[in-house]
């Protein structure tokens, strides 16, 4: 697919295929895709839980507000996080840096204080968001992006000492009778976007 064709089909799935499930080979690729995603100075401060059990999903669906139904009916919840402290993020991460990376995060990011190393990892994580959405319509598979969610209940679901979750995608195939999908409610883009 051509990127612009690919950008006019893709859209935010309301309603999935229940019997449809990822291959092995799918989920391999999307995790070469999210392990190939681009952050700033390389800093990569996040990592990716793809979740297909019906038992996981159906707890966290509970804590999904109006994506309740998605996440139950869709193959896996892709869950996007961040490091849950700076000093492991420093540590792992910053300190694996080169000497001119490692000078821009001292100056132009940590030299702000905590709360704003945390919102920069976190606008990391939207970049992967983009790379997913966009790539996962490559592979002609669907999803819906969810900030909408309760995070602090998807920690303690999900919890992992050294991560919190930022933000979480529902991947699988649309339904025929999605009423969202482009060929029966045509997206609607500004046109004048441009300065």
């Amino acid at each position: 697919m051509e990127i612009l064709d690919i950008l006019c089909s893709r859209y935010t799935t309301k309603t999935y295929d229940s019997t449809f499930h990822l291959s092995d080979k799918q989920l391999e690729d999307i995790k070469e895709m999210l392990r190939l995603c681009p952050s700033s100075i390389n800093s990569q401060p996040w990592a990716f839980e793809l979740i297909g059990d019906r038992e996981t999903k159906s707890l966290l669906a509970l804590h999904s507000y109006s994506n309740k139904e998605r996440i139950e009916q869709a193959s896996h919840l892709l869950v996007i996080y961040n490091y849950r402290d700076v000093a492991t993020f420093e540590a792992e991460r910053i300190a694996t840096l080169s000497e001119g990376a490692q000078e821009f995060y001292r100056n132009k990011i940590a030299s702000h204080g905590e709360a704003t190393v945390l919102d920069w990892m976190r606008s990391q994580a939207y970049i992967t968001l983009g790379v997913a959405l966009t790539g996962l319509a490559s592979m002609e598979l669907d999803s819906t992006p969810m900030e909408g969610i309760d995070l602090e209940a998807y920690d303690q679901i999900l919890h992992h000492d050294k991560y919190r979750p930022v933000l979480a995608i529902a991947i699988g195939k649309r339904s025929d009778d999605d009423s969202n999908q482009p060929t029966i409610t045509p997206k609607q883009r500004r046109s004048e976007v441009f300065l």
